[in-house]
């Protein structure tokens, strides 16, 4: 049975609401991504034939291996969805209990399922049963607010069942994203559980993923953001971690960065769904730069693919500080 690459040498690319659709993974593999997941998928719009929901799927051979990350709050909504994704090929699986967006808790699915650990364990059996083993990973957080941390129960409990690997973003889902993931909390889970353990929170360079594996010992490490912020960061971080002693990382290209994304979009999808998507996610990649609202402000005033390729042809000057 192939199993998902788990080492530090192998970077993933975390799942990433309204950006790790197909062209996004791709341009990560290209630069040393290892393993990327899908956006987070609702079990019940596959279930019932969501609007969208099945476009979140798109894939293609050269994105492998892809996990799926699923959210939802019944366990039976997974064992109902999860056969016919395995009939047409997908075969790894991340249950997603630590998203802290309110439209995700109101499903019941979430960092929700901290507050509910028996509903959490059940729905990660759920999977596992269908998908088999070494076929599902979690991704949790410390608990749902600060003083009620379960995060080590639940893993223990997951482990029990069948779980191939967890995913920790050391923050609680009260915190959203505020203040800073405590990566000490990695170190403890990876003390406590023999499967593999994944950390995710505050990668924002290729040095905080070598750091971070470093304070640790945690498996591997799972590039969210900072993987937003510059895509080369899976190839800088492999290029330090042969040669720890490297400084001449090359400097952040803004605008061949843009026009490869830009180009394998509309050639993935030409439509102008598509065309509004990207338009909104190459400002990221000018996060910290000199002149950043210059490059938004002409960038949201494209029309069209043409436009949108002339404006990455005029920001190819500009730089930033690397990830």
């Amino acid at each position: 049975m192939k199993l998902l690459p788990i080492s530090p040498d192998k970077p993933w690319l975390a799942p990433l609401a309204g950006y790790s659709d197909l062209p996004f993974r791709m341009l990560c593999r290209k630069r040393g991504c290892a393993v990327a997941c899908t956006e987070m998928v609702s079990v019940k719009g596959l279930k019932y034939d969501g609007k969208g929901t099945k476009v979140l799927l798109a894939t293609c051979a050269e994105d492998s291996p892809l996990v799926v990350q699923l959210f939802g709050g019944e366990p039976q909504d997974y064992s109902d969805t999860m056969p016919q994704l395995i009939d047409e090929g997908y075969s790894f699986f991340d249950l997603n209990s630590g998203c802290p967006v309110k439209k995700v808790l109101k499903t019941g699915g979430g960092s929700a399922l901290h507050l509910d650990p028996d509903r959490l364990v059940e729905t990660a059996a759920a999977m596992v049963k269908v998908a088999g083993e070494g076929r599902v990973g979690v991704k949790i957080r410390l608990g749902f607010m600060h003083s009620e941390d379960n995060y080590l129960e639940i893993a223990r409990r997951l482990e029990d069942i069948g779980v191939a690997w967890l995913t920790l973003h050391p923050r609680y889902a009260k915190q959203m994203f505020s203040g800073d993931a405590d990566w000490s909390k990695l170190a403890v889970l990876k003390q406590n559980v023999s499967i593999p353990v994944i950390g995710s929170g505050d990668l924002f360079t290729a040095e905080d993923g070598i750091e971070c594996i470093r304070q640790t010992g945690i498996d591997g490490i799972m590039f969210a953001r900072g993987a937003l912020f510059d895509p080369a960061i899976f190839s800088h971080y492999l290029k330090i971690m042969n040669d720890p002693s490297c400084d001449d990382l090359p400097p952040f290209d803004l605008g061949k960065t843009m026009t490869e994304h830009i180009n394998m979009t509309r050639d993935f999808d030409g439509s102008n769904r598509s065309f509004r998507k990207i338009r909104s996610i190459l400002p990221r990649y000018a996060k910290g730069m000199d002149g950043i609202r210059s490059v938004r402000t002409r960038l949201s005033e494209c029309q069209n693919w043409e436009e949108l390729l002339a404006a990455a042809a005029e920001v190819s000057t500009l730089t930033k500080e690397r990830c």
